[in-house]
């Protein structure tokens, strides 16, 4: 069931007191292999990181036409059923990992679960995206007034219903009608009764990769790590703004969209995606180690371990204790079979929610200085708590280094963003977030440092930045139209 427990710490929880960002979601597809379905399934579990709410499949055989399945949780305890994935036959499949930022949030529908399907004059297409539309409510209500009856609260609804409406008579040009008139972050994995389709908009916000399965299959994916569990082979990246159609074992290139200069999600290079996953043709896992170095550089400390804040903190860590000197060691644990509870969560019980999550490794910890590294701080809630931990458990000083620039902004392209007031740096500078922590230092990497980390080695272009880093820098490189409406400040002009 979709995540709601005080103890579900994948859930975006304030009494659970888990302080990450989400993505809202992972997508899967595969073409010319048999049963593809099961490829897609494999695919999703290394995806699972990107949406643990809820999860789909729809595959076409000739045979018995479109067949879908969509579950509420873990793709394991879904889509391992033989009984299930028995009613989704054909050698072309698509699927969908979902955790929620548009639509019924914390409440999802089972009509809210990707991929959706549509009945055109021409024959069926279903669609998984990821990313966000900034203008869906402006779509939504248009299309409701023309006559459309929609079937979820999701903002991906609204490329079905556009392309429903547009008059192109093939559906890849259908979905290129209706993807010019979407705002925002979109990568999408499409499927016909005989295309597998993957498409990215035009700033290339949001991160598609193309595979290849022996000689007669094709797969795109969300991640390159998703391609290892199949044994498929990294071909390269769906470019920003374009279209890939796959057909009878060939790949059709297109470019449907005004060129615009790309802004991929940073963030994805600092937590989202997972770190045996190549970005760009760059190791997310080296580029976190690298943060750490331009971190020690930055904001060097006088301490006696480097910890990490497992699991997204740890690559940083070692990049930071390697530069500096300083051991590192594994102060805290992470409990990895930590699930939902029995227990009645009093407020007693709810205090001690990340004990269930983390425990510090108190022979190691006592007496010592020590740097805590993690990947970002949100609210601040966790971070407290962990720093209570060390704290409890002997040892002398704690420092905090984090691995990214102060979350000041909302993301509208796809993550699960507190409003901004909640948002610690929105409200507080560096030393005032230090005293509510109540740390004996607190430092983030800068913007620069970050894109140093990353391969920019002359930092970010503040006139024309190479990524999206709006949740840092307050730069939307698309209007957020539809919050607008809702009365969302801009940042001031400098």
């Amino acid at each position: 069931m979709p995540p709601a427990h005080p103890f579900d710490f994948d859930a975006w929880s304030e009494d659970a007191g888990d302080d990450k960002l989400h993505e809202e979601c992972g997508v899967f597809g595969v073409t010319g292999v048999t049963d593809a379905a099961n490829f897609v399934a494999l695919g999703l579990h290394a995806l699972q990181h990107r949406g643990q709410e809820a999860g789909g499949i729809v595959s076409y055989d000739p045979a018995s036409g479109f067949n879908s399945a969509r579950r509420f949780g873990y793709v394991r305890d879904n889509f391992t059923k033989q009984s299930l994935m028995e009613t989704l036959p054909g050698a072309l499949a698509i699927g969908h990992v979902r955790y929620s930022t548009a639509g019924s949030k914390g409440a999802t529908q089972i009509r809210d679960v990707q991929p959706f399907f549509g009945e055109f004059s021409m024959g069926g297409a279903a669609i998984a995206h990821n990313g966000n539309i900034t203008n869906a409510d402006a779509l939504r209500r248009e299309l409701i007034e023309r006559g459309s009856i929609f079937q979820s609260s999701s903002d991906s609804e609204c490329i079905i219903h556009l392309m429903a409406r547009s008059l192109q008579r093939k559906v890849p040009e259908r979905m290129m009608d209706a993807l010019r008139r979407v705002e925002g972050a979109f990568s999408v994995v499409a499927m016909t009764r005989t295309k597998l389709i993957g498409v990215r908009d035009p700033l290339g916000v949001r991160p598609l990769v193309i595979g290849r399965i022996g000689d007669e299959g094709w797969v795109l994916s969300s991640e390159t790590c998703a391609l290892d569990i199949i044994g498929a082979d990294y071909l390269r990246d769906v470019e920003p703004g374009e279209m890939v159609v796959i057909e009878d074992g060939e790949l059709k290139s297109l470019h449907p969209f005004v060129p615009a200069k790309p802004r991929f999600c940073i963030f994805e290079h600092v937590y989202f995606s997972r770190p045996d996953s190549i970005i760009g043709g760059r190791s997310v896992y080296e580029t976190r180690r690298q943060i750490g170095v331009e971190l020690a550089r930055e904001a060097p400390v006088d301490a006696d371990l480097v910890c990490p804040v497992p699991d997204s903190g740890t690559p940083a860590a070692i990049g930071f204790a390697h530069e500096s000197g300083i051991p590192y060691g594994m102060g805290i644990i992470r409990n990895q079979y930590m699930g939902r509870t029995f227990i009645e969560p009093t407020e007693q019980i709810r205090n001690m929610g990340v004990r269930l999550k983390l425990n510090v490794n108190r022979a190691l910890i006592e007496g010592k200085r020590v740097i805590l590294v993690d990947d970002s701080v949100v609210r601040g809630t966790t971070s407290r708590k962990i720093k209570e931990m060390i704290l409890d458990a002997g040892a002398a000083e704690v420092h905090f280094r984090i691995a990214s620039p102060p979350t000041a902004w909302p993301c509208f392209y796809g993550v699960d963003t507190p409003q901004r007031e909640k948002l610690l740096a929105a409200t507080m500078s560096e030393e005032e977030m230090r005293e509510h922590l109540a740390v004996d230092s607190l430092k983030f990497i800068s913007l620069d440092g970050l894109y140093r980390a990353v391969g920019e080695v002359k930092g970010r272009d503040a006139s024309c930045p190479q990524y999206c880093d709006a949740c840092f820098s307050g730069d939307y490189p698309v209007a957020p139209t539809d919050m607008l409406e809702k009365g969302f400040q801009l940042k001031a002009a400098e």
